[in-house]
């Protein structure tokens, strides 16, 4: 059997042996490159490592928020758990406007009463705690609220606008989005809602569009709207799932309304915010020489990366590939809760954060460069949760080369 082996061994064609010395030529040249590829991971890795090694604390054990140390940054704790910020979104094309107009973080608020930034239409809504945050709960009697506004404002949506919030959806019913104040405002001609199900979005009369990821119940949903013009898209999470050309109304303000809300059948938001849009990034680097970003955000007192902050990082990032001449210094700033030496510990690290995605997403270091502000440089005033929003930003500021 043996010579039999050898004697078909010694018969193969030489062009028999070239294939089989080409095919072991393939396998370690893709060996090599698979181990260069792992470590230039573990390179960047190791920078993000040490940006979030800043000021990190232990993670505490989840408890009911602090009801005066809710809003804004507070003490920072830099990150938790060492572990890089995840990339997740890639494709993500959501940019939130650039001044905020409105937001409710639903700092200090009571347990058990009415959110106090909200107007009531109808039903009940309250206060609660969930998972150790503060909560918008919609209850019983088909519950609608509206953001309580400054009276006189009138139709308050500019022509450019997104809207954000985030809900917790744990049955079968829908969650709407009015685009006018039932209360203070005529419904718009050939209004249609925007209904949040549990497995995707329904513009009325239009169709329903399903995530390719499937169900969002029982977990919380990042919900995005952008309207430009008469152009309107939503967003669950990172899926883009209703792109209408040409909307037949014009939106005037903002309700939310759960459909069938029950004590059995609870829908539960927090994070909202409506700001008004810009100019695209290209022409604002043109015209200001920096790009203002409110719409990267991180976990409250530390340098995470929100997911949602990605359309923001992509948007850039695209940028930067198209015009290989931009170089830009990232930098951080917070409102003015906490002290200035912790404000400026966590800004710089919120920049190196935003750098160092860019960089994993192909962008050179060599091009860009982070600083820290700090509080020290206000956009806006910090007496009001709109005015910290704008204040708690990252800056694009175009530079000729990095320092």
């Amino acid at each position: 059997m043996l010579l039999a082996i050898l004697g078909l061994f010694f018969h193969v064609s030489v062009p028999a042996e070239a294939q089989i010395f080409d095919k072991i030529t393939k396998k370690v040249k893709k060996n090599t490159d698979r181990k260069l590829d792992q470590k230039i991971e573990k390179t960047i890795d190791k920078g993000f490592e040490e940006v979030e090694d800043i000021g990190k604390e232990k993670e505490p054990e989840p408890q009911a928020p602090e009801t005066d140390t809710q809003e804004g940054e507070g003490k920072p704790t830099a990150t938790t758990e060492t572990q890089d910020p995840q990339l997740l979104w890639s494709k993500y094309d959501f940019v939130p406007g650039d001044t905020v107009i409105f937001e409710d973080n639903l700092a200090g608020e009571e347990n058990g009463e009415f959110p106090s930034r909200w107007d009531l239409v109808r039903g009940t809504v309250e206060n609660a705690n969930f998972g150790g945050e503060n909560i918008i709960m919609f209850r019983g009697g088909h519950p609608k609220i509206i953001p309580y506004m400054k009276k006189g404002d009138g139709d308050y949506l500019p022509e450019v606008f997104t809207v954000e919030f985030d809900l917790y959806v744990n049955n079968v019913n829908s969650f709407e989005v009015f685009f006018f104040d039932e209360k203070n405002q005529r419904k718009p001609s050939g209004h249609k809602a925007l209904s949040v199900h549990y497995n995707g979005l329904r513009l009325h009369d239009i169709g329903s569009y399903i995530p390719d990821d499937g169900s969002i119940q029982d977990r919380w949903a990042h919900i995005a709207i952008a309207y430009t013009r008469g152009k309107l898209k939503a967003y669950i999470d990172e899926t883009r799932l209703i792109n209408i050309p040409r909307l037949e109304f014009e939106p005037t303000g903002i309700a939310l309304r759960a459909y069938s809300a029950s004590d059995a059948n609870k829908f539960y938001v927090k994070n909202f915010r409506l700001a008004e849009g810009g100019v695209k990034y290209y022409d604002r680097v043109m015209e200001d020489g920096k790009i203002v970003a409110s719409g990267i955000r991180f976990d409250t007192g530390q340098a995470t990366l929100k997911p949602e902050s990605m359309g923001v990082i992509n948007e850039i990032v695209t940028l930067m590939n198209k015009y290989p001449e931009m170089n830009f210094s990232v930098e951080g700033h917070t409102d003015s809760d906490g002290d200035d030496a912790s404000n400026m510990q966590l800004s710089e690290a919120r920049a190196e954060t935003v750098v160092w995605t860019m960089v994993k997403l192909g962008i050179s270091k060599e091009r860009l460069k982070a600083k820290g502000y700090g509080e020290s440089a206000p956009a806006d005033t910090n007496d009001s949760p709109e005015g910290k929003a704008n204040n708690r930003r990252v800056e694009f500021v175009l530079i000729n080369s990095p320092q």
